[in-house]
């Protein structure tokens, strides 16, 4: 029998729909599949195998009485650990948050349960998803299943290299600046940010709340659409998600995997691809444009002025509502409480001690950066500024959209770098998200999906964006895409990769 690990999410819930394996089963076999290689990846901080299998065996015995149940039912999934999960430790990648365990759970792992996925566990992630590499966990690395002593991108690499290593068939991460598509085109596997407010930000421990998603990662584009359904529409608890259903995704998937584009406008991004690009991934770009091309897409090169000051008015956007989210970790009510060495333990000494010890170097830093734009004297200069540029990009969006359905770009200029290799120089990192940045600011949704390996042997992705609330486009692009590549290859591109046990 095939190694159901293997399995697309897709196959494995046709396989349980037809009972010729159990979720019991299934779900044993993801859990052994990552007691033999996470040791090696360290993708997960908890998991949860207890819990997992008796959703496992509830979904078995539901099957066998004959009930209806969702499609994914007895599929397993790993969560990210900045997303709440009632009973099941939840620490958002930081020692702050060491042991709490929520009482309540987020909407989407709400909507999870209610569907019956088993949840495998919380995987590793930057400390409150502030970094690109997921070296920045207070918990220690993760490493790319592809190369052990690469970064498997961040901030959601431990959600990533889970499905690349076959330890999940499905993960939620969550986007802030490109944190789930750029580990995506690093791994191999498919990364989606939905638009902003498309699926429910409750109980999300927010970083910067007007840029925060979650969104599917999985080894397919139909899978990411099968997740993205289910976890996307209207929460009244969110105030900023938006009072109308989805568009259908899955359908829009299958559409996409006849490999028919006829009439689809495909914009080029001038300012997305070029200098600063690696050779072998510019390379893949090209290709996979040749590919939409012969599908019958019409590509078209459009121009966004001022996407090149995207990365600048992030990186003061983002730790601005970085330092008003995280001054609720204070020591005083819930996670870590640290005494001061010396003097009274006053409020003020308690919350200082507590903090000093409890974030880690990038986070301190964001901080102190977001706090200083938002001090008396600085807000317009920096902050209010910023703001006007993000308003600029919303427009370049909209223009290019009145010329195009979709807009695409590599998804990283890079392929995965070496652990420790830019740990020293925190602009270096940041750059890895010029490309994903601007989709967060203007709250449009993208897709990753992996388009080949560039010339050092190492994946890399093809970014997919379309206007808000039609995200049914990624899923038609992003489809077809993988139904040419895979035509060429022969097997999907994660079947390439190296064996781990």
């Amino acid at each position: 029998m095939t190694d159901v690990t293997r399995l697309s999410a897709a196959e494995l819930a046709d396989r349980l729909a037809a009972r010729e394996v159990s979720s019991v089963e299934a779900t044993q076999a993801h859990l052994d599949r990552i007691a033999a290689v996470d040791h090696k990846i360290h993708a997960f901080l908890h998991v949860s195998a207890d819990e997992a299998l008796a959703t496992a065996r509830d979904v078995d015995a539901r099957r066998a009485a004959g009930e209806d149940l969702h499609a994914l039912a007895g599929v397993p999934i790993a969560v990210k650990d900045v997303v709440v999960t009632q009973g099941l430790p939840t620490t958002a990648g930081s020692k702050i948050l060491e042991g709490w365990i929520p009482p309540y759970d987020a909407t989407l792992v709400e909507r999870l349960k209610a569907a019956r996925l088993p949840i495998l566990g919380k995987t590793n992630m930057d400390e409150f998803a502030m970094g690109s590499s997921t070296e920045h966990s207070a918990y220690g690395n993760t490493h790319n299943p592809w190369d052990l002593d690469r970064i498997p991108g961040g901030s959601g690499g431990g959600s990533a290299a889970a499905v690349a290593a076959f330890e999940a068939p499905l993960a939620i991460g969550t986007d802030t600046g490109g944190s789930i598509r750029q580990p995506g085109a690093v791994t191999g596997t498919v990364g989606v940010k939905p638009t902003y407010g498309s699926v429910s930000r409750y109980g999300l421990i927010a970083m910067a709340s007007s840029l925060d998603q979650a969104g599917p990662v999985t080894r397919t584009v139909l899978d990411s659409a099968l997740l993205h359904e289910l976890i996307g529409g209207h929460d009244p608890r969110d105030s900023t998600s938006i009072p109308e259903p989805l568009p259908s995704l899955v359908d829009a998937a299958r559409a996409g995997a006849t490999g028919d584009l006829n009439g689809v406008r495909v914009g080029v991004v001038t300012e997305l691809h070029g200098e600063g690009y690696q050779a072998g991934v510019l390379a893949r770009f090209n290709e996979s444009l040749a590919l939409l091309e012969k599908a019958g897409a019409e590509i078209v090169e459009v121009s966004c002025p001022h996407f090149p000051y995207a990365l600048d008015a992030y990186y003061l956007i983002m730790p601005a509502e970085a330092s008003s989210n995280l001054a609720k970790f204070d020591g005083m009510r819930f996670g870590l409480r640290v005494a001061p060495a010396d003097g009274p333990a006053t409020a003020e000494r308690v919350m200082a001690a507590t903090r000093g010890a409890g974030f880690g170097d990038e986070v301190k830093r964001r901080v102190i950066l977001g706090t200083y734009a938002l001090s008396a004297g600085y807000y317009d200069a920096y902050y209010g500024s910023a703001q006007k540029v993000r308003t600029l990009i919303q427009r370049d969006f909209a223009a290019a959209f009145a010329q195009t359905d979709v807009l695409v770009s590599p998804t990283a200029p890079t392929t995965a770098f070496k652990l420790g290799e830019k740990l020293d120089d925190p602009l270096a990192m940041y750059l890895n998200d010029v490309a994903t940045i601007p989709a967060n600011l203007a709250g449009v949704p993208g897709i990753s999906v992996p388009n080949g390996v560039s010339d050092d042997g190492l994946p890399v992705g093809f970014q997919i964006l379309a206007p808000a609330k039609a995200d049914d486009r990624l899923y038609r692009v992003g489809a077809a895409l993988e139904h040419l590549l895979e035509a060429q290859w022969g097997a999907p591109l994660l079947a390439s990769a190296p064996e781990l046990a």
